[in-house]
């Protein structure tokens, strides 16, 4: 199997270069596409020095993947955060249970950050996922090829492209859920507050399912509100 390993940014100037540099071993087996939606710091210099593929979009972790995935030669497509790390052996890890059949699935997560709160927040995180069969973008999505372009790819909306991808998916079949951790930053956690941050995302993510406008919700996401000012 071949991977691409698809990684959306917008002004990561800071953390994709140690994302970059912990891929490099894996370029014989993965090409690196990063898909940059409009970034005004280093962020496209870095990518141009450490990945096999740049491609510029208009804003949008969906706009950004899907344009991406267009580009891809992989039979795998792996989706990576610009500050999530993967776990050791992780194509490896993929390609071995891929052959025992499935078309997609995820990691578990820890999260990285000085909270102790954190490490019961991945936990929950992972056992939810299993629940639901919903997969997160921190969770590193991968699917293959032939089933993402059958479903479609993401929906373009503004959040919960991944929520959205894992329905669509779970038509196909139940995510693979391999224990093995991707590390990611629990930067939001730390900046927001972590009660804050977990009481925003159930309420975006239940209203999201009530019929929301996903625009509207990604709004309130960055700024961190639970209501418009």
């Amino acid at each position: 199997m071949h991977f691409s390993i698809i990684i959306p940014v917008l002004n990561e100037a800071l953390t994709l270069p140690s994302c970059l540099e912990a891929l490099q071993p894996l370029r014989h087996r993965a090409e690196i596409i990063v898909a940059d939606g409009g970034s005004r710091d280093a962020t496209v210099a870095i990518a141009e020095g450490l990945a096999d593929r740049l491609v510029r979009t208009p804003k949008g972790r969906a706009v950004q993947m899907n344009a991406g995935a267009r580009l891809a030669k992989g039979d795998i497509l792996l989706f990576l955060h610009a500050d999530t790390v993967l776990p050791d052996n992780a194509l490896l890890l993929i390609e071995q249970r891929l052959a025992r059949g499935g078309q997609w699935g995820r990691f578990d997560i820890r999260l990285r950050g000085r909270p102790v709160s954190l490490k019961v927040i991945a936990c929950m995180m992972n056992w939810r996922s299993r629940l639901t069969g919903i997969a997160t973008g921190d969770q590193v999505i991968f699917v293959s090829r032939q089933a993402f372009f059958g479903v479609g790819g993401y929906p373009e909306i503004s959040l919960m492209e991944d929520i959205a991808l894992s329905q669509l998916l779970k038509a196909i079949g139940p995510p693979l859920c391999l224990r093995a951790k991707a590390t990611s930053s629990g930067r939001r956690w730390e900046t927001f507050g972590v009660l804050r941050t977990i009481l925003l995302m159930w309420s975006l993510r239940l209203r999201y399912f009530f019929g929301a406008d996903p625009a509207e919700l990604a709004e309130l996401y960055q700024r961190g509100q639970f209501w418009k000012p």
